[in-house]
Formats: structure tokens, sequence, C-alpha cells
């Protein structure tokens, strides 16, 4: 069975000439939205998802806006709205040492070098120049860990752990 990874979610069209409006859920959107790329549209309520190849891509505001083959006109795009952009994980590239996919990270246990829990990687926001991951606690508010050397010690992503060196004030 085939394990699918989300891309982004097309919330509108743009324009009259078959452009969508995504918001984006990679940090990889400049290679996945590449030109001649295969994504696959998951419909709600759809048996299958639509296999569709990158004609265009460009970013407006906060917006990726793609256009697919075949798919040139508002009315052949309107459709769409709402719709998943999903990518088999065939198509996932091998990353550098000190690089995760968002999926290895949400759900990783965070502890302290001391071995206390922390709580759970709910999200992952990406801000600008680290990610933040944001840590589900058992009690209490979430706490933000930022993505840096100086905090995050280890990620297991085999083991689902990750380890840090929680600065002063960071866990209050």
């Amino acid at each position: 069975m085939t394990k699918w990874f989300n891309v982004g979610k097309i919330v509108n069209t743009h324009g009259i000439r078959g452009e969508v409006r995504v918001i984006s859920r990679t940090d990889f959107a400049n290679e996945r939205y590449k030109v001649g790329n295969t994504l696959y549209i998951f419909m709600e309520n759809a048996d299958a998802p639509i296999e569709v190849k990158v004609a265009r891509h460009r970013v407006h505001k906060s917006f990726d806006l793609l256009t697919f083959e075949g798919y040139d006109n508002i009315n052949l795009v309107e459709k769409f709205k709402g719709a998943m952009i999903k990518i088999p994980e065939t198509q996932l590239q091998p990353l550098n040492e000190g690089e995760y996919y968002f999926h290895e990270i949400i759900g990783c246990t965070v502890i302290t070098e001391e071995g206390e829990i922390i709580g759970q990687v709910k999200e992952i926001l990406t801000p600008g120049a680290n990610d933040v991951w944001v840590v589900k606690r058992k009690n209490g508010k979430d706490v933000l860990i930022p993505y840096i050397d100086d905090i995050v010690k280890a990620v297991d992503v085999a083991e689902k752990k990750i380890t840090i060196h929680p600065m002063e004030g960071l866990l209050e």
C-alpha cells in the first residue's frame, strides 16, 4: 500500500487561466513544484487521486500558485478547491545529516538531557531563520522549541525521541 505525504492544500483558484492557490506544507516547495513534476490531487469523496504534472509555478504573497498541464482554464480547476496535494513516499529525496522531514519530527517525544519528559512535537512552524517545534505538554501550555544547535542536542527519528538542552526561560 502506498504511503502518501501532504505537500499542500488548494485553497482557491487564481485568475482565469487555470492557476490554483496553494498553502504549502512542505519545506521543499521549489523542488516539489518544479515544472514537469508529478503531483497527486486528493479530492474529498473521490475514489482515487488525480495525477497532474506541474506546468508553471510562482509565488504570490504567502501562496504558491500552480498551473497543471492540460488544466489551463478556471472551469477545469474550480473542482480542486479544498483538495489536498500529495506525493507518494517514493518521491521523497534523501536528506543531509541534521535535516528531517516534518513527518519524522511530528510525534517525537522531547526530553531534557537529564531525562525529564517535556511532551510531544505536535506541529512545526517555519517563521524564517529556523524552524520552531511546537511541543504539547501533558499539563500546561505548549512549549516552542527553536531548532538550533544550542538547544536541540540529539534527534533519533527511529526511536521518535528528541533530546534538548533547555536554556533559561525556555520551559516556562
